[in-house]
């Protein structure tokens, strides 16, 4: 048997504590790297960077949240009662990223069917809400049904009556209407005309 001319060195043989060495200087490599991250890539060409990577990585700020129509006081004469928000829907209607709401009001009445008003309401950037646009004026003695919000659309049935002499409780005409942001104003986009029922 021949022996080798290098004695056996201490270190060829793995001993626990080699073990234990080997795998908290992995550790501390995995745990470095970690921190050490590149840049996240991105499609656009290379320049200036004009973000610190806290401002890359925070989240996008909440949109404002739509206007509550029981903080604005609406263009309607009621008298001694109150208004009454009947419907009320949200949505970005002048697509500038927030949420406008779009009410359905009247006078609060004991008995009868009162008027509906539809109006649209802001949020200022600064300031209170507000209403915008008035697009049923109650003076129209119209009432509204069938009321939506959708794709910046608004949708009603509007119900109507044909004279004075029609009672109140049974409107004989009906009226689909559409409204939509268009050239600074909202435009109605359905014909106007009515049908009796």
């Amino acid at each position: 048997m021949q022996h080798p001319a290098v004695p056996e060195l201490a270190h060829t043989i793995a001993r626990p504590i080699h073990w234990l060495a080997t795998a908290a200087a992995l550790a501390t490599v995995v745990a470095a790297s970690a921190f050490l991250q590149p840049d996240p890539a991105t499609a656009a060409q290379s320049g200036p960077q004009t973000h610190t990577r806290a401002a890359a990585g925070a989240p996008a700020p909440a949109p404002a949240p739509a206007p509550d129509p029981a903080s604005v006081e609406f263009p309607l004469d009621c008298g001694p009662v109150q208004t009454a928000v009947k419907k009320k829907a949200t949505g970005d209607l002048d697509g500038d990223g927030r949420a406008e709401t779009v009410a359905v009001v009247h006078c609060r009445a004991g008995s009868g069917t009162p008027p509906d008003g539809v109006y649209v309401i802001t949020r200022p950037e600064t300031g209170k809400p507000r209403v915008v646009a008035t697009l049923v004026d109650p003076k129209d003695r119209l009432n509204v049904t069938g009321f939506a919000v959708r794709d910046g659309v608004i949708t009603a049935t509007l119900l109507g009556y044909s004279s004075l002499d029609v009672p109140r409780c049974c409107p004989d005409r009906e009226d689909a209407a559409k409204w939509q942001w268009k050239g600074g104003t909202f435009e109605r986009t359905t014909p106007a005309g009515s049908r009796s029922v």
